[in-house]
């Protein structure tokens, strides 16, 4: 099915007239969006880092919070979007914080479920930077909620990933946990 035929079935399928002024280049459009919105696929997120420095390493924790990201539900194809905060303790090499957030925007900017999202950037900080611990934490909100099916507009979704330290050692974990509040 070509791109055309697929929009001229979708319009049809939804009842619109496809000879409508308004829709005559929002294949176009759409097909433009779908670039930006699933650019993540054509990066490689172990590069997302960018350059990682040993000199300045350090020993304690270093956090970036709510980074803010928009995603798209694989089980639905609506957005979910919210904000996604990173700790990690560094052994030896560090990472531009600018790294961190292009690592989120790869992510995100695939189809995704919340879950795998959290994991993906955890396991990426893991592998790349060897780091003694990293907690990743997600808030989000889901249009499949809130425009569809249980139609819950205030509902938010929770996710973690915890590895090394932060999930060895209570004190580390709560250190970042007191630190997300302020």
């Amino acid at each position: 099915m070509t791109n055309q035929n697929y929009f001229d079935y979708f319009f049809k399928k939804i009842g619109e007239n496809i000879d409508r002024e308004g829709l005559k280049q929002t294949p176009a459009r759409v097909e433009e969006s779908w670039d930006f919105l699933y650019s993540g696929y054509t990066k490689d997120p172990k590069m997302a880092l960018g350059s990682v420095f040993e000199q300045g390493a350090c020993d304690e924790m270093v956090m970036i919070k709510q980074i803010e990201f928009y995603s798209m539900c694989e089980h639905h194809i609506l957005p979910f979007f919210g904000h996604i905060s990173i700790g990690y303790i560094p052994d030896k090499k560090i990472a531009g914080i600018s790294g961190l957030v292009r690592l989120v925007e790869i992510y995100s900017r695939r189809l995704q479920i919340q879950e795998r999202l959290t994991t993906q950037i955890a396991d990426t900080i893991m592998e790349v930077l060897s780091p003694k611990g990293v907690m990743v934490v997600c808030e989000a909100k889901h249009l499949c909620m809130s425009m569809r099916g249980v139609q819950k507009q205030n509902a938010k979704i929770n996710t973690s990933a915890i590895r090394g330290l932060f999930k060895s050692d209570s004190k580390t974990r709560s250190e970042f946990m007191q630190l997300l509040k302020s």
